[in-house]
């Protein structure tokens, strides 16, 4: 006997609440179904193009999909704007590198409310409301090494500039913050005579360094904050002859500071395995993405075996900052 269609689709609808006629429960969604986009504050600069390096490579052993986009300058708005097709995309996890921590904050409150999970890399939006931050070394150990590494040059005197990026950038003016006043209390006779910012152009920060020679007569350092300004200073003491006279030290990625650490032009770049901080990016977003919180201490990979979270700030930690010279430089390909 047949059944009139509503009594057969009652029935059936019975059938499967109550796990009968042979139906399984829903799946979880496999991991590849999981779309992580990292949105850097620019792309397509040698420092994230490393960073999506290691995010690929972890995404393959994770099994997950990963994004690359970013601003093509560091501009707040436009990455911010990024983040919105992200979110109206529906991906699982976004991973952002904020140029402004305030702008952000409103993008990450409209992805959270679409049940997308934030995270910060490279630099912090800590009040945001972010789920967790992915970050590089702690800005006393990075302040301290540009610092110390300067002054090792110059021995522990003399006057220096520091030549950032953005001014909104978090991470570059927390190490600011450590080198002003770590340079206070360690270095007596030396003074840091004035702080520049110009974007995340390298040819920009030569031509600013430049200027900052010509203004102070007695500089004896340049820091160049970020992966732009670190080869842009060392290029302005190149061309303007001043090697052995001003000393510059930075935050450079190993192949864009080669050239200026083999002639001289730079002293060190302080840094990090930057494809490392990518994996542990990934792997973190798709901890976030099964709901997981990290442990005090995360065995991420052969390369990461002992990777420490702070569960008060939510805070992963890559490890200390590693100081790249010209004996060393070769070892790294990007």
């Amino acid at each position: 006997m047949r059944l009139p269609r509503r009594l057969a689709v009652i029935a059936a609808v019975a059938c499967l609440v109550l796990s009968g006629c042979g139906a399984e429960p829903p799946a979880e969604p496999p991991a590849e179904s999981i779309e992580i986009a990292f949105v850097p504050k620019v792309q397509s600069i040698a420092y994230f193009d490393a960073m999506n390096g290691g995010g690929l490579r972890a995404a393959d052993v994770l099994g997950v999909r990963w994004t690359y986009r970013g601003p093509l300058t560091a501009d707040a708005a436009e990455q911010a704007a990024i983040v919105r097709e992200f979110v109206a995309r529906g991906v699982n996890v976004i991973v952002v590198a904020p140029n402004d921590p305030e702008s952000i904050a409103p993008v990450v409150a409209e992805a959270k409310a679409k049940g997308i999970r934030v995270l910060t890399t490279d630099t912090d939006a800590p009040n945001s409301g972010r789920e967790l931050f992915v970050n590089q070394a702690s800005a006393e150990s990075i302040g301290r090494a540009l610092t110390d590494e300067l002054m090792r040059k110059t021995g522990g005197t003399g006057q220096y500039a520091i030549v950032s990026c953005g001014p909104t950038a978090a991470n570059l003016n927390a190490w600011i913050a450590v080198q002003k006043a770590y340079t206070a209390q360690n270095y007596a006779g030396a003074q840091i005579v004035d702080i520049v910012h110009v974007g995340e152009d390298q040819n920009a920060a030569a031509a600013k360094a430049k200027e900052l020679m010509a203004a102070h007569p007695q500089l004896t350092g340049l820091v160049g904050e970020c992966t732009t300004s670190a080869p842009g200073v060392a290029k302005a003491v190149r061309e303007a002859g001043r090697i052995g006279q001003v000393f510059t030290v930075g935050v450079g990625t190993p192949q864009s500071m080669k050239e200026y650490l083999r002639d001289g032009s730079a002293s060190a770049s302080v840094l990090w395995d930057v494809e490392n901080l990518g994996y542990l990016t990934a792997w973190a977003a798709k901890q976030a993405a099964d709901g997981k919180v990290p442990e005090p201490l995360n065995n991420v990979s052969p390369e990461l075996p002992a990777v420490r979270y702070n569960g008060a700030d939510k805070t992963l930690v890559l490890g200390d900052p590693l100081l790249i010279t010209n004996d060393n430089v070769d070892q790294f390909d990007y």
